[in-house]
């Protein structure tokens, strides 16, 4: 018998009880042995609850009962999941969670706790809820060289973008829209600001290159400033805005890494992810490329993940020796500056000149055109050039009077 114990009874906690329960018979073939929920940890009270004689108050009550062999914590941010995490770990119980937060932040020191005590700690709801990414990218993927791995993480941001491009909507209303339908929370910040999005490819980078990249070290920008004329300008070059999390592995070791919207032509295979749909692209050196693709959170899809790890810790006898990653120092990420990138500028400026000096700077840019576009506006898309050249030419365009209404990177094919 395996008994369990799942931390916090929210959206995602609730929905692990539940899938639980209802595929309970065909979860005990797939572990090979009895499994029960014994606890469920919540400073809330469930009197109607089915499940209200599980419910305790008390971590210790957890952490010191040696029957408990799997501990799920869907509680969420850094404390108290952290202590909750690592006193399970160093218990010798195994742990599975949903936390991206904790994740990015910690990975590399619970992977070690976890395998310091012979058991796992198994992050595969962290990352595209649903959508199975971590257990192949460190087992089916296994034979290759992972040499970049990009994606849209975030449903939220992209159901907005989708009504954008969609329906022509300002940002205001499509964020509006996805408050209303439930899809962003009331403080949205998380999700429109590139922070969860940030937190996901942190934990694919740490686990595809092999040491730990930290959420700070990773330039991050969101979707707030993105208009429907970026977006229409976008589409006059056959490409959609989507906000893109990106991470490769550079000549010298070093890892580039960054959250930002990005044009993204329609020849790629992630223009066509739209809604709340997740799409994450993994380029290997022996598969080529490799698109996951499904809903990114909610309650039963993250759900779903979470109790398939549970599964997988019943049945290790040890610690997976392929999930992992070193810790870091936080000097293995390319600052912003080195990365090279084609971007789009839209700057309103009276004077022509404005584009015979952009391109002195910067050399062959492509103009773009939109309809309605004013006398007094001008978009091009530069040639692919390091951040620290483009950010210079756009100083000198600014030192004579232009000012620059929008800034977006191009996603290379």
């Amino acid at each position: 018998m395996i008994n369990i114990a799942v931390l916090g009874y929210g959206v995602v906690g609730s929905g692990v009880v539940e899938v639980f329960y209802k595929n309970r018979e065909s979860i005990q073939k797939k572990a090979g042995q009895e499994m029960e929920i014994k606890y469920i940890l919540d400073v809330r009270d469930f009197p109607d609850s089915p499940y209200k004689d599980k419910f305790v108050k008390d971590f210790d009550i957890i952490a010191n009962d040696e029957s408990v062999k799997v501990v799920a914590e869907v509680i969420g941010g850094i404390e108290p999941s952290y202590t909750f995490v690592k006193t399970c770990l160093e218990k010798g119980k195994s742990v599975v969670t949903s936390n991206k937060e904790l994740v990015a932040s910690k990975g590399a020191e619970l992977l070690a706790v976890a395998k310091e005590h012979h058991v796992n700690f198994f992050f595969e709801a962290s990352v595209g809820g649903g959508i199975p990414i971590i257990r192949p990218l460190h087992m089916c993927l296994a034979a290759n060289e992972i040499v970049e791995i990009e994606g849209i993480l975030n449903g939220t941001t992209n159901f907005i973008l989708t009504k954008m491009i969609r329906e022509n909507m300002s940002f205001e209303a499509a964020l509006k829209m996805a408050q209303e339908l439930g899809y962003a929370e009331r403080n949205p910040a998380a999700d429109i600001e590139g922070h969860d999005a940030c937190r996901k490819i942190c934990i694919l980078a740490s686990l595809s290159f092999g040491s730990h990249v930290y959420p700070q070290d990773v330039y991050t920008k969101g979707i707030t400033q993105i208009t429907p004329e970026d977006v229409a300008y976008a589409e006059s070059c056959d490409s959609v805005i989507k906000l893109i999390g990106r991470a490769k592995k550079m000549e010298d070791g070093r890892i580039s890494a960054m959250v930002c919207p990005m044009f993204v032509s329609h020849e790629s295979q992630l223009s066509t992810v739209d809604d709340v749909f997740n799409g994450i692209l993994v380029k290997g050196d022996a598969t080529g490329d490799v698109v996951f693709y499904g809903k990114g959170a909610g309650k039963l899809p993250t759900a779903s993940a979470v109790v398939g790890d549970i599964v997988d810790c019943a049945k290790a006898t040890d610690t997976s020796t392929s999930l992992h990653w070193e810790p870091s120092e936080g000097k293995n990420v390319v600052d912003k500056s080195e990365n090279e990138t084609a971007m789009y500028l839209r700057v309103k400026s009276d004077e022509v000149k404005v584009l015979d000096v952009a391109r002195k700077l910067l050399g062959d840019i492509r103009v773009l055109s939109r309809e309605g576009q004013p006398s007094d506006e001008f978009a091009f898309i530069t040639p692919i050039a390091k951040e620290a050249v483009i950010d210079a030419a756009i100083s000198r365009l600014e030192s004579m009077g232009a000012e620059i209404l929008g800034e977006v990177r191009i996603l290379e094919c």
